[in-house]
């Protein structure tokens, strides 16, 4: 009877103490949900994946897998892509969701590739800062289809943000009903 009144506690308490340690380890973070009461894993530390496989339409670019988008911007995606479909056209993602690690590979990446960190990120942002990271970027290939976004997307709630950057595409519900904001030279904005 006595172990039949303690076992769920106990069990309660290892759970409870699995949970802080990997709080404490960074492997978990929490942060409140928009519905009271129900934490949510941040979305920062979901990777997405290293790459896909070949784009159809061009075979210097991927075609991954939409995995670890968020439910709104997945949705959002499966809506863009099947309007693209219906006109004949094919999306490649050839870039989707990213961690903050893969972000901060990218980023270290770029920082060697260009010689400098402000010369980097004109075309990767350093993980907070970061669209990729919070799940709401895409990058879209090849060049016709990223075009095809730019022309049809808006009304979906995705916009290409840069003009030196063709095939990068932020989801924001707002852009449906206030239209795209003006495009940034850059990342950096200028």
């Amino acid at each position: 009877m006595f172990l039949r009144a303690v076992l769920p506690l106990v069990v309660v308490t290892l759970l409870a103490a699995g949970v802080v340690a990997l709080g404490a380890t960074g492997r978990m973070s929490f942060v409140p949900d928009p519905v009271p009461g129900r934490p949510l894993a941040l979305v920062e530390g979901v990777p997405g994946p290293d790459t896909g496989p070949v784009c159809p339409l061009d075979a210097r670019f991927v075609d991954e897998p939409p995995t670890g988008l968020p439910p709104d911007v997945l949705d959002a995606w499966q809506r863009l892509t099947d309007a693209a479909g219906r006109q004949g056209v094919r999306l490649c993602l050839n870039d989707g969701k990213r961690s903050t690690g893969q972000q901060q590979h990218e980023f270290d990446d770029a920082v060697r590739r260009f010689g400098s960190v402000e010369l980097a990120a004109q075309y990767v942002l350093p993980p907070e800062k970061s669209m990729h990271v919070r799940g709401r970027a895409v990058d879209v290939q090849p060049h016709d289809s990223a075009l095809w976004l730019e022309r049809n997307a808006g009304p979906l709630g995705w916009c290409r943000r840069y003009d030196n950057e063709y095939w990068h595409f932020e989801h924001d519900p707002s852009y449906a009903t206030a239209g795209c904001p003006a495009l940034l030279p850059s990342a950096t904005g200028t």
